[in-house]
Formats: C-alpha cells, sequence, structure tokens
C-alpha cells in the first residue's frame, strides 16, 4: 500500500467514526433538556429516509456485514431522535395545564421548547440550579472529549494496521460500494440541512446541539479529504466529482448551521448585557 493510499484510508476510517458519534451530542442534548424541539422533524426524517435507502441498497448488492451493520446503526439512531422528539412532546402536553386537545394540534414550530426548557433568567438565581448547569456543562465537555478522542484513536488504529497491511490493497472505507455508490443517499443529507436551517432561524438554535453539526462536518471533510489524497489525477476526481461536490455543498450548508450558532448566541449575549442592572 502507498503512502497516499494509507492516509487516504486514515482519513477515510476517521470519517467513518466522525459519522458514528455524530448522534451522540444531540441525544445527550435532548435528554439533557427533556425535549427535542431543537430538531426540525423534516430533518430527521430525511435522514432517516436516506438511511433506510442505504441500508436497503446495502443489503441488496450484498456488500460487507460491517457497511450493513453501520446502516442499521445509522437508522437506529434516526428513530431514537424521532422517539425522543415524539416523547417529549406527549410528556411535555401531559404537564400542561391548559384544558385538554389544546395541544393536540402542535407542529414542530410551535413554541413546546419554551416551556420545557428553563429560561437564562431562571436559571442563574438559585445556587442549585447553579451546579446543575456546571454538571450540565461539564458533561458535554466529556462528550465531545471522549468523541474527539475516538476519532483521533480511529485513525491511529487505521494507520497502524495498515502498516501492518502495506501490501495489501483496499478499497476506500468511506466507498463501500467500490464506486458504484448510490447518489441519492448525499441528495438525502444535503436536502435535509434545508429545514433545520429554516427551524434555526425560528427558535434560534435553542436545543440544538453544536457537537453534531461539528462532527457532521469532520465526516464529510475528512471524506472528501480521502478521495483528494489517494489521487490528485484528473480522472480520478472527475470519477468522484459527484462525491466531492455533493460533500461540498453540505460542508456549506453545516457551515451556514454553525453561523446561525454563533450569531444567535451574540444577539443572546448582547441581550443579556442589555438586560443588566
Amino acid at each position: 500500500m502507498s503512502l497516499r493510499s494509507e492516509g487516504s484510508s486514515v482519513l477515510g476510517w476517521m470519517s467513518i467514526a466522525c459519522w458514528i458519534i455524530v448522534y451522540s451530542p444531540q441525544i445527550y442534548e435532548n435528554y439533557d433538556l427533556q425535549s427535542g424541539e431543537g430538531l426540525s422533524i423534516s430533518f430527521v426524517i430525511i435522514w432517516l429516509l436516506g438511511d433506510v435507502s442505504n441500508l436497503v441498497g446495502a443489503s441488496m448488492a450484498g456488500l460487507l456485514p460491517t457497511i450493513i451493520l453501520l446502516a442499521v446503526y445509522y437508522t437506529f439512531c434516526d428513530i431514537i431522535l424521532l422517539v425522543q422528539i415524539y416523547y417529549y412532546r406527549w410528556r411535555a402536553s401531559s404537564l400542561q395545564t391548559t384544558p385538554q386537545g389544546a395541544l393536540q394540534d402542535a407542529h414542530e414550530t410551535d413554541p413546546l421548547l419554551e416551556s420545557s426548557i428553563p429560561s437564562d433568567e431562571s436559571s442563574e438565581t438559585s445556587p442549585k440550579k447553579t451546579r446543575t448547569k456546571q454538571h450540565v456543562l461539564l458533561g458535554r465537555a466529556a462528550l465531545y472529549f471522549y468523541a474527539t478522542l475516538f476519532v483521533s484513536l480511529t485513525g491511529v488504529v487505521a494507520f497502524f494496521v495498515n502498516r501492518a497491511n502495506r501490501h495489501d490493497e483496499t478499497q476506500n472505507p468511506t466507498d463501500p460500494t467500490g464506486g458504484g455508490a448510490d447518489e441519492e443517499i448525499l441528495e438525502w443529507k444535503i436536502s435535509s440541512r434545508i429545514p433545520q436551517i429554516f427551524k434555526n432561524a425560528k427558535t434560534k438554535c435553542t436545543g440544538l446541539s453544536l457537537g453534531m453539526f461539528i462532527f457532521a462536518l469532520g465526516g464529510n471533510l475528512t471524506y472528501v479529504l480521502s478521495i483528494v489524497v489517494a489521487s490528485t489525477s484528473k480522472r480520478h476526481l472527475v470519477a468522484n466529482a459527484s462525491w466531492l461536490a455533493g460533500s461540498g455543498l453540505t460542508m456549506f450548508l453545516d457551515f451556514i448551521v454553525l453561523y446561525q450558532f454563533f450569531h444567535y448566541r451574540s444577539l443572546a449575549q448582547k441581550a443579556s448585557r442589555v438586560n443588566q442592572p
């Protein structure tokens, strides 16, 4: 295996690692807030449809069991996110003191998030709530640390495994079909960002995990690099042009989401300073 092939393989496995843990920050965020209202339902459903399509395609093509297991895992995580959204909605509606049926027609843009997430003003007045907030921040920091460590260790392990099998030419792990990958999967992933971006404009990114989009961005970036590092020949780049363009567009949309995070956080901080006595 050439040095370029080794580098491409390491980046490919790091991309897979990013996608394995990409769900964890949002699942933790939903559990911590006891609400899934930060997510667009359309965003999750489109992800689910893409992963189900991937699972069916991988099963019908008789791909490696590891690829099929990954598709099953992705689908399972999508379902967890949907279950969280509807479970916390049902729980919030059952705790309301308003007349029965007032929340039956709740939509994903309804302000259930506001009723299930304590405001900043109330969260800073009690020492107990301050300790709870610190505990949450430590939990998130630990989650991000271990997730980043997992991605890094995956790259290290892949490097040494490749060194031990230098004479075995293997395909890029991020291209499990060996070049005939279904481009519809990328279309699902790209289109899923659009409803989430509009959702963020209404919720100001409240309840949405920054970590999910950071690791999604990392997964796409390492994937693109794995293709480019493998070869920069015109034939190779043209053959992978659709994947490069799709991943590039997805990263662009992820950067929009990251901008929304920091923009709305900046506005909230300015408003907080203005309201201070």
